[in-house]
């Protein structure tokens, strides 16, 4: 290639605060967690890492606090080589904090404080303009209001750059407005909770991203775990089956499949090939625990992909 794909997201920072458990407590129970663990997060910027670490020129647009866990997640950002001229300290705010309880077989359950995400408006997209009109791909999620990720939208539409929405955390929104999309990403909870169809099945997934390609989406990925992930259009619906790789925790694996995904198509990949690598990739960011420290880089991954491609 000429030149290194150049990914911007439009999302949220976070840090995770993630226990580890042998259950969930009842209401009004407590119980002794086994192990805790403190790190980065927040969709957008787990999104941001995985694109960075597979090779990809990354710029970040969000908002931060101004507790201490404001200039922390700026310097993690810097010291990845992440861009950070679009992400600013709000102040009066806190920085938006994930909790986060895994049992062990690897299922997690989240609770998100969205904090300075919330800060992130439509105007902060402009004034990062110059930047996203240089990009192969913009990023969305959302953890951000939901008019920034409408404007966003919007305006990669106009400038014909490629955008992709993961609408997480899931909730009702207005199609008309995700028209102008390329791809859009959701988990099973994620697609039942927009559409209303409940995902327990890949054939369940395929009525689902069928209803999503009526409603004028173009292209829907539903990740589903460890049974892979379903892409559909109005051209075709196929299952791109998952590798066998042992779960330790799950957190995270949707942001590493949109990440590496956004950079597989930027690199001039085949759509087909650019899901079943971000797969794997997802899949193994399985194998570690936390988000952004289970996230491999380029050279792993290659190397997992060399081995496993013929899978």
């Amino acid at each position: 290639m000429a030149r290194r794909p150049r990914v911007a997201v439009v999302g949220s920072a976070n840090i995770d605060l993630t226990t580890f458990a042998d259950r969930f407590p009842k209401p009004g129970e407590t119980i002794f967690g086994q192990r805790f663990d403190l790190g980065f997060g927040g969709k957008g910027a787990n999104q941001a890492v995985a694109a960075r670490l597979c090779g990809a020129d990354v710029f970040m647009v969000a908002r931060v606090g101004s507790d201490l866990f404001g200039p922390a997640t700026v310097e993690n950002f810097q010291k990845l080589g992440i861009d950070t001229s679009h992400v600013k300290q709000v102040e009066g705010l806190s920085s938006g904090v994930a909790p986060i309880f895994v049992e062990p077989d690897g299922q997690n359950r989240i609770l998100v404080v969205k904090g300075a995400n919330d800060a992130l408006n439509p105007a902060d997209v402009d004034a990062a303009a110059d930047m996203l009109k240089a990009a192969d791909c913009i990023v969305l999620q959302f953890e951000i209001p939901l008019a920034t990720v409408y404007y966003t939208i919007a305006f990669a539409r106009k400038h014909e750059i490629r955008c992709i929405l993961n609408p997480a955390p899931g909730q009702p929104v207005d199609m008309r407005e995700l028209t102008g999309l390329d791809y859009f990403v959701p988990n099973e909870s994620e697609a039942e909770t927009i559409t209303g169809i409940a995902v327990r099945n890949i054939d369940d997934a395929k009525r689902c991203a069928a209803k999503l390609v009526g409603d004028g989406i173009r292209r829907v990925i539903i990740t589903l775990g460890s049974k892979g992930s379903l892409l559909a259009g109005r051209d075709l619906s196929q299952h791109v089956p998952a590798f066998p790789l042992k779960a330790i925790d799950s957190t995270g694996a949707g942001d590493a499949f949109i990440g590496s995904f956004a950079v597989f198509l930027a690199e001039g990949l085949p759509e087909l090939e650019a899901v079943r690598r971000a797969n794997l990739y997802a899949g193994l960011s399985t194998t570690g625990v936390g988000t952004q420290k289970s996230f491999y880089d380029r050279q792993r991954f290659d190397a997992q992909w060399a081995g496993r491609s013929g899978q």
